[in-house]
């Protein structure tokens, strides 16, 4: 559950959506993101630590790159509330098609 509160912030959403097209620097990422390059190495020590992100050195550069595992871990803990609302959904879904078809009835005569 650390990568659910990693996740609550939204840089650190938009860091890891960014890392899903493919591998960044740090300073690529830095970029992106209308604060300090020092504010964002401590969205990615938390990401890091998370196991969210894997970090690697190249030279004196630091590339990241995203870890699915713990995303996968939150799909399963998640897919039970998704079955739960795709049937509430379908049940929404249900009385919207009555209540056009009742509309239909009514101005048909």
């Amino acid at each position: 559950m650390e990568a659910l509160a990693a996740l609550a912030d939204p840089t650190r959403r938009q860091i890891i959506a960014l890392l899903a097209a493919g591998e960044q620097g740090a300073g690529e990422l830095a970029g992106h993101f209308p604060v300090t390059r020092p504010a964002i190495s401590r969205h990615l020590r938390v990401l890091r630590e998370a196991g969210l992100v894997q970090v690697r050195a190249e030279g004196q550069r630091r590339v990241y790159a995203l870890d699915p595992r713990p995303l996968s871990e939150l799909d399963a803990w998640l897919a039970p509330y998704r079955r739960l609302w795709a049937q509430r959904l379908d049940a929404l879904d249900t009385e919207i098609a009555r209540g056009r078809r009742a509309r239909t009835h009514e101005d048909g005569r």
